[in-house]
């Protein structure tokens, strides 16, 4: 798996070209039953693939933290939502709330995670794959690409599937 995680960047910058342009073919005209299409692929690709053998996104990026986020895993952690965010997160540049720094301070050396219970939707929903009106998320779709092997796995298939 990590070596497959090592050559992610190079193959999806590589595939960069053909994705943009399936993306903006998809943006004008999505398929009737795009949606049921990436549910079949996403849950087909995560039949194969384990989170838990990369968490490549917990070790490399920052999902955002809505309020709702701060104030649930505040409780759980049993801090005040102010002591949560001072200790954890920041602002970054559009204004959002991520966190302060790479990897995941909740990630365990076995790439669980210690608040999967109450993560922040944006973990919960990772890597959007299987998200309605799919084709209105193209842009995180080509970036996580390049950091989750199902992402680029699925998209890749996708492509297959409508080539045919």
């Amino acid at each position: 798996m990590e070596e497959r995680i090592k050559q992610l960047p190079s193959k999806a910058a590589a595939e960069n070209k053909s994705q943009k342009a399936m993306f903006k073919k998809l943006k004008r005209k999505p398929p009737k039953d795009l949606d049921y299409t990436m549910q079949e692929l996403h849950d087909e690709v995560f039949s194969e693939i384990n989170c838990l053998d990369c968490a490549n996104c917990c070790k490399t990026t920052s999902p955002l933290f809505t309020d709702r986020d701060v104030n649930r895993i505040s409780k759980f952690l049993k801090l005040k939502s102010r002591q949560f965010i001072d200790k954890y997160l920041k602002t970054d540049e559009d204004g959002d709330l991520v966190l302060q720094s790479s990897p995941c301070p909740f990630l365990y050396e076995d790439n669980k995670c210690m608040i999967y219970e109450v993560r922040p939707k944006a973990c919960a929903e990772y890597p959007h794959t299987n998200r309605k009106k799919f084709h209105q998320i193209s842009k995180i779709t080509l970036e996580n690409m390049s950091i989750c092997p199902a992402a680029f796995e699925i998209v890749e298939k996708l492509k297959v599937k409508l080539e045919n």
